[in-house]
């Protein structure tokens, strides 16, 4: 995975100057160059994002990508009618019960990653789970986007767990490892660059691929940190239950590890003093 090709160390963002220095360093020893590229979403328009090394065909010209564009999305559509067909003979009564209504145990936040999609990972069906993904699944404080998924999947849908999840080969998380500018992806990347800054004498010390599966395993930690720190959660925490996981989906094997997210007794008790709200 080439970070130091896929982002310059130039352009400190978000950084003290100390910090920025010590990252623009290690190109000479901790990230050598190397013939693996960053992937999240071969469709994506994302500047960070390359075409997929599996490629091997000559350039298509712009009739033949169009052409073939349009073909692969009709047969997405054609295979829509097969999955539905099968599905009704499967499971006959799967679809018009959801059609009345839905009742997810599970609340995933997750990356907007393409090979993460948590319904098949997880062997579920459609009405199993409630979905809220995000470019490196990151908690904002602030977002109302995530905010509003939380507080209908925990208030109004009363799910039973609700799991952050992140993933190996994390595109997102490998740019908030350098210091590119990325336009409107540098926002949304400050708490995974204030990470790093807090935690980067370990990251410094780790090869390039550990140290983007490390910062994404503390994203995970962080964003529970964050959720459990809204009112909703904790109520329903403490009223009815409600856990909540923090996992790690490694894209070259299919599994899921779950992190070590236990606290405490304390540090629970003294989070729901300071955070739950009478409202």
């Amino acid at each position: 995975m080439n970070i130091t090709r896929l982002l310059p160390r130039s352009n400190a963002l978000c950084l003290p100057t100390a910090v920025a220095r010590a990252f623009r360093g290690r190109g000479a020893g901790v990230y050598p160059p190397s013939s693996q590229t960053v992937y999240m979403c071969p469709t994506s328009t994302v500047s960070l994002m390359h075409r997929s090394p599996c490629s091997t065909s000559a350039p298509l010209r712009s009739s033949q990508k169009s052409e073939a564009q349009t073909n692969k999305f009709s047969a997405a559509l054609a295979k829509n009618k097969e999955w539905a067909t099968k599905c009704s003979q499967e499971h006959p009564e799967l679809l018009p019960t959801l059609a009345v209504g839905q009742h997810p145990e599970i609340l995933w936040i997750g990356c907007s990653d393409s090979r993460c999609p948590e319904t098949t990972i997880l062997g579920l069906l459609p009405g199993d789970v409630f979905t809220h993904r995000n470019i490196a699944n990151v908690i904002h404080p602030a977002d109302l986007s995530s905010g509003a998924v939380i507080e209908y999947a925990v208030r109004h849908l009363r799910v039973k767990h609700v799991v952050i999840c992140g993933h190996t080969k994390c595109g997102g998380v490998a740019a908030a490892l350098g210091n590119k500018g990325l336009g409107i992806l540098d926002p949304w990347l400050i708490p995974l660059r204030q990470l790093r800054e807090q935690h980067l004498g370990e990251l410094q010390t780790l090869s390039e691929d550990d140290a983007v599966v490390k910062l994404a395993e503390l994203n995970v930690k962080e964003g529970l940190k964050a959720l459990t720190q809204k009112s909703v959660v904790l109520e329903a925490m403490q009223e009815r239950g409600l856990q909540v996981h923090g996992l790690i989906y490694d894209v070259g094997s299919g599994v899921l590890r779950e992190l070590d997210t236990t606290e405490p007794e304390d540090a629970i008790k003294l989070r729901l003093t300071t955070f739950k709200t009478d409202a």
